[in-house]
């Protein structure tokens, strides 16, 4: 298996916080700004590269013979099934959504008179079906929103990582399928612990810019991270 970590494009908050410096008046659910939407387009033509014999047993270690995607996934939350809308139209697969790969924290804001993070509900079936009516919903979301509990605390993250990481395996393990997921840049720090099985987050900071790529191919009882971060499809302008 090959596994493509796609961050969502330049959401709300990303602008908010690259303009200000700060989370203040953050949407608790940000959709794509006009950036994050041309991003996603250059995205989806760059990974519709030649598929001719992109899948074997040449690696083709900078994919310069294309993708080959056989899967495609995203979490529910708007920025990335946004970015994955425009990928699965591109890619013409359909995009499947998978609650466990959100951002940290989940759907939440800040009260205002206690500062502390408190838990929304999150979108529900209704909405994704009158907005997103390609996404493939699992049978379990309802009309009471998909995320509809506390706010995710930090000891919480790595352990969802490791189950996301193990569903991952169950669902494409020894296989020659290229899953590709459009998630987000925190969860990509979590996701690498557990890859590296490593107790808690690493020390450093893994950096993921908006739209960008990174690879991880599972061979055998091998995990070998090809690259991280990719954006070379995208011009500077479009660099956030």
């Amino acid at each position: 298996m090959q596994l493509y970590f796609i961050r969502h494009g330049q959401s709300a908050n990303n602008q908010l916080n690259e303009l200000t410096g700060s989370d203040r008046g953050r949407s608790h659910d940000p959709e794509l700004t006009v950036t994050g939407r041309q991003q996603a387009r250059l995205l989806g033509d760059f990974l519709c590269l030649s598929l001719e014999n992109s899948i074997g047993d040449d690696r083709d270690f900078q994919n310069r013979r294309g993708f080959g995607l056989t899967h495609l996934y995203c979490s529910f939350m708007l920025r990335a099934v946004a970015t994955g809308a425009y990928l699965a139209e591109a890619l013409n697969l359909p995009l499947v959504a998978w609650k466990d790969w959100h951002e940290n924290g989940g759907i939440y804001l800040d009260n205002e008179i206690t500062g502390e993070p408190e838990g929304l509900p999150g979108n529900n079936r209704t909405f994704f079906e009158a907005h997103y009516p390609g996404l493939l919903l699992p049978d379990w979301l309802d009309d009471k929103g998909w995320w509809n509990r506390p706010y995710e605390v930090y000891e919480e993250r790595l352990p969802r990582a490791r189950r996301v990481l193990a569903e991952l395996l169950q669902r494409h393990g020894g296989t020659d399928h290229h899953v590709a997921v459009v998630s987000h840049g925190g969860f990509y720090n979590d996701f690498l612990a557990a890859l590296n099985g490593l107790d808690r987050e690493p020390r450093a900071w893994f950096t993921m810019n908006n739209t960008a790529i990174s690879r991880v191919d599972f061979i055998d009882q091998r995990v070998d991270v090809v690259y991280s971060d990719r954006m070379d499809f995208l011009p500077a302008e479009l660099i956030t």
